[in-house]
């Protein structure tokens, strides 16, 4: 199964700038000047539209994500250094830290919010670490 992740941004360029920084890679033959096509991997991806180009789908209003949270979108690394150093990078290249660091033990998480405010989440997870609730 794959999944398509659709978020409207304000400025599609500067947004594509922020993500190729932090070395994702786009899709040209989905991609074009109201949306481009950003691969996670090769069973997810994210749909990033200008916001003209993403009403054309909806009903409904358009979340002001730098006021209200309706999705976090969250991705995992392979350990607890590298949930820092993609968040350092992201630091350094104008995105924000969303909320505090977050150590479970099992589990190591950050946020940033990107250009637009979405919240993503990275985090690294030890499944074996998981203390049993029974």
């Amino acid at each position: 199964m794959k999944i398509f992740i659709n978020l409207p941004v304000k400025d599609l360029t500067k947004t594509n700038a922020f993500y190729q920084a932090l070395g994702f890679e786009f899709n040209p033959n989905f991609s074009g000047e109201a949306a481009t096509c950003m691969q996670i991997n090769n069973q997810a991806w994210v749909m990033l539209l200008t916001e003209a180009y993403f009403k054309t789908f909806i009903k409904k209003e358009i979340c002001d994500a730098t006021r209200s949270t309706e999705v976090l979108v969250a991705i995992d690394q392979n350990s607890k250094a590298e949930v820092d150093e993609f968040l350092n990078k992201v630091l350094s290249i104008g995105g924000t830290e969303a909320r505090d660091t977050q150590d479970l033990g099992f589990m190591y998480s950050r946020a940033f919010n990107d250009p637009d405010g979405h919240i993503w989440e990275v985090f690294w997870m030890d499944p074996s670490q998981i203390p049993d609730n029974k």
